[in-house]
């Protein structure tokens, strides 16, 4: 008869779980789809071909002169060809027209014509395709630059390369070959393997939700301990402790203080000033909108670094209540973290603000931003486990993390351009996780499209492998906390 009620007080928790993560996972589904946009099949062309510096100019572009390049892209949608031109210092007339040919069949696939008083020095002149051409990849291509009507001494010449040379890349100027290239740039987009087969991989995804769900039930019903099961049974069962956790740790925050919770909207827009100033006047920092990307760098910061120095004491904070109340031990540093959770919601108020403030123009990719900082979220809470159980062993945690947390702040472009960092340290960013959903946030709101999938997979990895450790560690090591509180 026990195991029969047992049964059944588990079989409500977990249909209600069960249901409401496949609820939950098909709306996220969904609403990825609708939000990515075409971001998320198309990519900016890793193979884009960047502008070479100028050394040389070809030929004055005068009436029946002819400059040819030759040359393959790697860019499966190709969207303009520039060309880079000098002027001679001079005011000059006429027109120039560029013309993109296949080799393949000598078909004309794109063309366009240009006014020579409108070149400036060193300035580009742009073929734009009216639609991206497809199927070019390492296709011989030929680029043609020609005028009909400029005169001598009042034309202006394509500029090239003289000391480089690509493979399958040829320069000819008025119908004769030489060394060097055209100081010319491919611009395109890629497609998207992940994301051309997107609901078939959401398919696979919910197949393994499934199973995940089937399995936890076989434990159930076999009457073996699933974590899962009880952890939801926790929350359901301890839901009002742990509201009054949150609470004091918020209400303890702001104690005695007088503009009390508005400290958490004031912090980050003081810093943000603070810094600002620094940073965009002494330092020069060359950043578009660095008011936005300064700020969002600080409010995710602030979060990690409150949420982990938060969690790091929550068991020995706590440990005259884990002495004498049994719940759960792990719900103490999740209410800490949730508690910084609040703050961090207070802290987008003058996030939107500045971001309205200074133009930002708000696209529906912004709202992917949100699952950028769910990760961190998790990936605290990771954190914030495995911290906590060390420094119920080793003291001296505390100060170690105030060291290394202060390092992780400056090792994060928070303030700084990633472009700053020599090749050597470059690195250091890539291992660093809190980049990955710092630069994808800021990706979503500050250039309004979305990171690619595997963006999204890599954060979720990261976010989830930190977790696992710091439960998997905690764990192993809850029933020894009450021997050294």
């Amino acid at each position: 008869m026990k195991a029969i009620k047992k049964e059944r007080s588990s079989a409500l928790p977990l249909r209600s779980m069960a249901l409401g993560l496949v609820l939950a996972y098909l709306a996220a589904v969904v609403l990825f789809y609708l939000l990515a946009g075409e971001q998320l099949r198309l990519r900016r062309s890793r193979g884009e071909s960047a502008l070479p510096s100028a050394d040389s100019g070809t030929v004055e572009l005068t009436a029946g002169s002819v400059v040819e390049q030759r040359f393959t892209m790697e860019v499966q949608r190709l969207e303009e060809i520039c060309v880079q031109w000098g002027t001679y210092y001079r005011p000059n007339a006429g027109t120039a027209s560029m013309e993109l040919y296949d080799l393949r069949d000598g078909s004309l696939l794109a063309g366009q014509t240009f006014d020579m008083a409108a070149i400036t020095e060193g300035g580009l002149t742009t073929l734009t395709m009216d639609e991206p051409l497809e199927g070019l990849y390492q296709v011989p291509l030929l680029l043609r630059i020609a005028s009909s009507d400029a005169l001598p001494g009042s034309a202006a010449s394509p500029l090239m390369n003289t000391g480089l040379g690509y493979e399958d890349w040829s320069l000819s100027l008025n119908g004769e070959v030489r060394p060097g290239v055209l100081c010319l740039s491919v611009r395109g987009t890629d497609y998207i393997w992940t994301g051309l087969h997107y609901w078939q991989f959401a398919g696979a995804g919910l197949a393994l939700l499934l199973v995940f769900l089937a399995l936890v039930w076989y434990r159930v019903r076999s009457g073996k301990h699933s974590y899962v099961l009880n952890a939801v049974i926790a929350m359901r069962r301890y839901r009002f402790l742990i509201r009054q956790l949150v609470s004091r740790d918020f209400k303890t925050k702001y104690k005695r203080s007088v503009l009390g919770v508005f400290w958490s909207f004031l912090n980050p827009l003081l810093m943000m000033c603070v810094q600002y100033v620094v940073f965009s006047t002494i330092f020069k920092a060359d950043i578009p909108n660095f008011a936005v990307y300064l700020l969002i760098g600080v409010v995710m910061f602030n979060f990690f670094s409150e949420a982990s120095g938060m969690a790091l004491s929550s068991i020995l904070s706590n440990g005259s209540l884990i002495t004498k109340v049994y719940m759960p031990k792990y719900i103490y540093p999740l209410t800490r973290v949730i508690s910084s959770l609040i703050n961090l919601s207070i802290s987008l108020l003058p996030l939107i603000i500045v971001c309205l403030a200074t133009g930002v123009q708000f696209k529906k990719s912004a709202v992917l931003s949100l699952y950028f900082i769910l990760c961190l979220v998790v990936f605290c809470l990771g954190l914030g486990l495995l911290l906590s159980t060390s420094m119920v062993f080793f003291r001296d945690t505390q100060f170690l993390w105030g060291v290394l947390s202060m390092m992780w702040m400056y090792a994060t472009p928070i303030f700084y351009p990633e472009t700053i960092l020599p090749d050597e340290l470059k690195f250091v960013l890539q291992v660093n996780p809190l980049y990955h959903f710092l630069k994808n946030a800021r990706s979503c709101i500050l250039d309004g499209i979305s990171p690619e999938p595997f963006a999204y997979v890599q954060c979720f990895l990261i976010a989830l492998g930190a977790l696992l450790l710091g439960a998997l560690v905690f764990h192993k090591n809850q029933d020894k906390f009450v021997l050294y509180l």
